[in-house]
């Protein structure tokens, strides 16, 4: 699924829900269903920093797509996690890359969230561009050394 439809989809879930409690039982929800294979990722250089509550992103590269796995110790960050490794997670880097966070807007998370927690959102959005930029580099290396 491309990350438009993607984006689309989240945006059209949070615009059925009513007001701000809706909005946060949902993301709660979300981060309970998070599915971590392992939580070995749970690691400093993992951790993203400025967060409120401690949050880790672990990304892996199958074939040219990227997989993010995350969690946080506390229950709306996890949903948030969740959330955004449901919208990035099995995309090319280049689709990453080249994203924006306007859906981050669309659906208001600036208007219910605190600051602090906002700004979580786009320190974890920074933290999976970080990552689709290295694994495009390295595909670029590789695709490189085959021609």
């Amino acid at each position: 699924m491309t990350l438009h439809k993607k984006e689309k989809i989240i945006k059209n879930e949070f615009n059925i829900l009513k007001n701000w409690e809706e909005k946060y039982e949902y993301l709660i929800d979300l981060g309970k269903k998070l599915s971590n294979k392992s939580l070995e990722f749970r690691s400093e250089d993992k951790l993203i920093h400025g967060c409120q509550s401690r949050v880790w992103l672990d990304a892996q590269l199958n074939g040219s797509r990227i997989f993010f796995e995350a969690d946080s110790d506390a229950l709306l960050p996890k949903g948030m996690a969740a959330l955004m490794i449901r919208v990035y997670s099995g995309l090319f880097p280049f689709e990453i890359i080249s994203s924006n966070t306007n859906f981050i807007y669309e659906i208001g998370f600036q208007t219910f969230l605190s600051p602090i927690r906002a700004n979580g959102m786009f320190l974890f959005y920074k933290k999976i561009k970080f990552y689709a930029i290295a694994f495009n580099a390295k595909i670029s290396v590789s695709l490189n050394g085959r021609i």
